[in-house]
């Protein structure tokens, strides 16, 4: 082979491998972005009677993006104060990331959805939520899956990104609530938090006992994974009938004539 030759087929070789990997990062990309991107149109089809305007669903979609910077902090800060130990994995999953993801979702939704005046039935509570979930987990997922790679990717596509979408369907069950029932609206608002961050914290702390070697001696990661899979479940369970209790909810609140 002479040096031209040479050079064309390393100058091939390069272009090859740049295409191929282009081609890699939009595959990860893709499926980074397509679990949110699923369940946000899952939840937009959900609202039936009185939808909400697509800008302010965008709107909250890429505010919970920008969500995750406060968590990003919090638990970069926190975390070399904790080890394996069982309270210590506790206390980081329900104290620090639960707590802090939860919240900042939940700021979000109560300062920039919540006083809107499309916000006017029980299942906007649901969706507004949701979309802001999404895009906190949409983000966190591109992280992941570029660190990770594609085993990463599909896990979380059927159960970290579904995770989050319940976690907000649950606390948005509550402020929807907390709209429609102004008397008691800190309880709702309260108790929709709360219920989050057990739910995640629970997910949470399944998934960190797998760095516990004493836990470990004992129960496989395989029966600790299946841990936070039966938590997911639960709050899908939640989740649905959430749903379908503010959906006949906000059926009996629609009035067609104030839409025509």
């Amino acid at each position: 082979m002479n040096p031209v030759e040479g050079g064309l087929l390393i100058s091939f070789t390069k272009l090859l491998s740049l295409s191929f990997g282009k081609q890699t990062t939009m595959v990860l990309l893709g499926l980074a972005i397509a679990p949110g991107l699923a369940i946000c149109i899952y939840i937009f089809l959900k609202d039936i009677y009185n939808k909400e305007p697509k800008r302010l669903l965008l709107a909250s979609f890429f505010l919970g993006v920008l969500s995750i910077i406060p968590p990003y902090f919090i638990e970069t800060a926190a975390l070399p104060y904790f080890n394996t130990s069982i309270p210590s994995l506790a206390t980081l999953a329900f104290c620090v990331v639960a707590l802090s993801e939860e919240l900042s979702k939940f700021l979000v939704v109560r300062y920039f959805c919540y006083p809107k005046k499309r916000f006017d039935e029980p299942l906007d509570g649901i969706v507004y939520s949701v979309m802001v979930s999404m895009g906190f987990a949409t983000i966190e997922n591109i992280n992941y899956v570029f660190t990770h790679g594609y085993t990463t990717a599909f896990v979380r596509m059927f159960l970290s990104v579904p995770a989050h979408a319940t976690f907000g369907i649950v606390m948005g069950y509550f402020i929807g609530k907390a709209k429609s029932d102004s008397a008691n609206s800190f309880r709702h608002l309260f108790t929709g938090l709360l219920i989050a961050v057990l739910f995640h914290g629970t997910f949470d702390f399944f998934i960190f006992l797998q760095a516990n070697e004493a836990i470990n001696e004992y129960v496989s990661d395989a029966l600790l994974f299946a841990g936070a899979v039966i938590s997911f479940l639960i709050a899908i369970w939640l989740s649905r009938k959430h749903i379908r209790l503010h959906q006949q909810r906000s059926k009996e609140l629609f009035k067609p004539e104030q839409h025509a």
